[in-house]
């Protein structure tokens, strides 16, 4: 692709979410997703990978219906109240249509079908910017106006996820796929909060951003896809492996990782509020996300194949060159919680 094409499309991927966090007014903040999802849809089609313009496809059209519905609950919020932004006096339907069609574009349960397909469908680079940037937009229009949603939907939204964020990553090999399931899991835990403390959901969408980012980069740097050619890297870069299982245990959520910051301080709020049966229904199944990171690492570094000599050998001559960002990100992945406990005070 023409150098120039390719920077303006990512100019307009980084312009997308940027206008609608900045907006105030309703037709500028649709404007601003589709400024995302118009510029992604060429990043998405590989001409050598024939399944690359089938999820490409997928994405449109389920983001396309999406920004429809939006779009007709923007018009019909203006033809009743006569304003570009929703008030108290906004009709419920129209309030509910939003929520649904937010859900859909960020990819929470029940409307999270399309997104594993889409990511095991891209190249790594691409399913880093739609697992992480894409989500940004429609979450900051979530929280401009969630104290005008139903709290009791966004809670069966919030368990739905989480609950089918930890069950579909059960019985999958496919890294994309695992991790467009993790996404949907932590999607939950970030609508779980909003409703009682919206700053701890923009917290818990940075820790997310700061896990995902370094497990693609690790991903990207060994072209590694499926759980079995991650248990290859023993005999070609062992750091790399063990790096790998430490980010993959952080991003269940295993303390005292980083990933267990944004877990403790959701409960811990939840029961100040009284939420005596959904915080410890998160936790449960919070476990059962850990359970199949758990047992990837297992398959994949805990029970590895006896190696000889020559293995050996070689693993001490394969040498990568020295990563400053990825090295600083994995720290920051891992240990941000150890280095800094009074974060949960």
């Amino acid at each position: 692709m023409n150098p120039i094409t390719l920077g303006i499309i990512y100019f307009t991927i980084f312009l997308g979410p940027v206008i609608t966090m900045s907006s105030t007014n309703l037709m500028l903040m649709w404007v601003g997703l589709e400024f995302s999802l118009l510029a992604i849809i060429p990043m998405l089609i590989n001409k050598k990978n024939p399944r690359s313009t089938e999820a490409a496809t997928k994405y449109f059209v389920t983001q396309a219906t999406a920004s429809m519905i939006i779009l007709l609950a923007i018009v019909l919020n203006y033809k009743q109240l006569g304003t570009w932004m929703f008030q108290q006096q906004t009709n419920g339907l129209i309030l509910n249509m939003t929520l649904m069609a937010l859900s859909m574009k960020l990819g929470l349960a029940p409307f999270h079908f399309w997104l594993p397909e889409v990511t095991q469908g891209i190249p790594l680079h691409m399913g880093l910017i739609l697992l992480t940037w894409q989500k940004i937009a429609p979450l900051s229009i979530l929280i401009q106006i969630y104290p005008l949603l139903n709290s009791t939907i966004i809670l069966m939204l919030a368990i739905t996820s989480i609950f089918m964020g930890a069950w579909g990553g059960l019985n999958q090999t496919q890294m994309r796929k695992i991790m467009a399931y993790s996404s949907i899991a932590h999607m939950g835990w970030m609508l779980a909060i909003l409703p009682y403390n919206p700053s701890l959901t923009l917290l818990n969408l940075m820790i997310y951003i700061i896990l995902t980012v370094p497990m693609f980069m690790a991903l990207m740097l060994n072209s590694s896809m499926t759980i079995n050619s991650i248990s290859l890297l023993w005999n070609k870069t062992p750091a790399m492996l063990t790096m790998i299982s430490l980010m993959l245990l952080s991003l269940g959520g295993l303390p005292p990782l980083t990933g267990f910051l944004p877990k403790w301080i959701i409960i811990t709020e939840l029961m100040k509020n009284n939420c005596l049966i959904m915080a410890p229904l998160m936790a449960m199944m919070a476990l059962l996300n850990l359970f199949f990171y758990t047992r990837l690492i297992y398959s994949t570094s805990l029970t590895m194949f006896p190696t000889n000599n020559n293995s050996k050998m070689m693993t001490h001559q394969t040498k990568t060159k020295p990563n400053p960002m990825f090295s600083t990100l994995t720290i920051m992945s891992t240990m941000t919680l150890p280095l800094a406990p009074q974060l949960i005070i």
